[in-house]
């Protein structure tokens, strides 16, 4: 009877632990969705209206606004291709360097992750400056390869470290044998070596492109028209009407738009995300 209670005392500690966790994280996203269905003269009011029939409400009429906003849909399209060009120029890049590390013997390799990581955890609004009187100087502001070499410089070490992880678990004598069967060096690393890290080139992507995705101080401070300007960025630029008062409505609806190609990635890919993370980091 005592270990009967004692795990039911456990299962109902556990469950509201989860809740608690569950309603900490989700709040804010059911507060700005929430948002997101009001008008802005019910976000004055304080009406607690979502739709026209409530008295305040303006349904999904912010989400109509936003998609048919010329600066939001420019904003799509600069996100969309700078995120897809720097993750594939990322992954791309790590998987030779990473394959490298992991294969070869070299001095100074444990250095070469060591820097690596540091540059990966390097604080993000140091560079801003420099990289703003420099990219002005050589014409790189306020263009795709001025935001896109950034992000690189920051997803490419995380991904050579995670990558790292995944070859060096890969049998030797896998390579080994396809080479034996008559493939070069660059036959086995595509058809064997790259297919056996799938999972890790995976995740190093989806790290990749939500790192770029999500960026807003490069976005921000590197670019000064619509011509570059990732989404996170644009919305800072959403002022409406009335300088002095933001189109609250508006911003949450354009930040549900924002967050929903990031919220599919997860619910499609979650399965091999946590199986990248998880296998990279058995014997990493």
């Amino acid at each position: 009877m005592a270990s009967g209670k004692s795990e039911l005392k456990s299962r109902v500690l556990t469950g509201l632990g989860v809740a608690l966790i569950l309603t900490w994280c989700l709040l804010p996203v059911v507060w700005i969705i929430s948002l997101s269905f009001k008008s802005q003269s019910a976000v004055t009011n304080g009406s607690p209206g979502f739709f026209p029939s409530d008295g305040g409400g303006a349904g999904f009429q912010n989400y109509v606004d936003v998609i048919q906003n010329d600066q939001f849909g420019k904003a799509i399209i600069n996100s969309i291709g700078i995120s897809l060009i720097a993750t594939i120029l990322s992954v791309a890049l790590a998987t030779l360097a990473a394959y490298a590390i992991a294969r070869l013997e070299f001095r100074g390799k444990k250095f070469v992750l060591t820097t690596a990581l540091v540059i990966a955890m390097f604080p993000v609004v140091s560079l801003v400056g420099p990289l703003f009187d420099m990219w002005r100087t050589i014409g790189l502001y306020d263009t795709w390869p001025g935001l896109i070499i950034p992000y690189m410089s920051f997803t490419l070490p995380l991904a050579i470290w995670t990558l790292s992880a995944f070859f060096r678990e890969i049998p030797w004598e896998m390579e080994q044998a396809a080479q034996v069967d008559g493939a070069t060096s660059w036959q086995a690393f595509r058809k064997v070596i790259v297919p056996l890290a799938a999972p890790g080139v995976f995740t190093a992507a989806i790290l990749t492109f939500f790192f770029a995705w999500n960026d807003f101080v490069f976005g921000i401070s590197l670019t000064s028209t619509e011509r570059a300007r990732p989404i996170p960025a644009a919305l800072s630029f959403f002022v409406g009407d009335d300088p002095f008062n933001r189109p609250a409505s508006l911003l949450a609806a354009g930040a549900v738009v924002a967050t929903v190609p990031i919220v599919i990635l997860v619910l499609f890919f979650q399965r091999k995300i946590v199986a990248g993370l998880t296998a990279g980091a058995v014997k990493g």
